[in-house]
């Protein structure tokens, strides 16, 4: 899999190069580029109960327009780390690591609690 993120990373960069956009690709803008889509994203889920959430995908519309949404906010992830230089494969690894630590299965089964920050 990581040979295909850095592949997306790769064609993501080499787009926005062949548009002159990489002045316009600054942290700042990526993360508020990526806000706005997590909300279109919301925008589908925003007035349904929770059994209407979990059954969203399987209307052939909705389901291809939550697919665009997603894809759209994984892009502009992909290009955020791509600026910023975070290796997101190793970010995520680290980060379900210290998960792992701060909500020990044994412990949190069952639980919505948030546990305190690790020292």
């Amino acid at each position: 899999m990581s040979d295909r993120i850095e592949d997306l990373t790769a064609a993501l960069r080499q787009f926005a190069d062949e548009r002159d956009w990489a002045q316009f690709h600054t942290p700042k803008n990526l993360v508020m580029a990526l806000v706005g889509e997590v909300g279109e994203l919301i925008e589908h889920f925003q007035w349904l109960t929770p059994d209407e959430s979990a059954e969203v995908m399987q209307d052939d519309t909705t389901a291809r327009r939550i697919a665009d949404e997603l894809a759209d906010v994984f892009i502009y992830l992909v290009r955020l780390a791509d600026v910023l230089g975070v290796d997101l494969l190793s970010a995520a690894d680290t980060k379900l690591e210290s998960n792992a630590k701060r909500y020990p299965a044994d412990q949190v089964r069952g639980s919505a609690d948030k546990a305190p920050p690790l020292d």
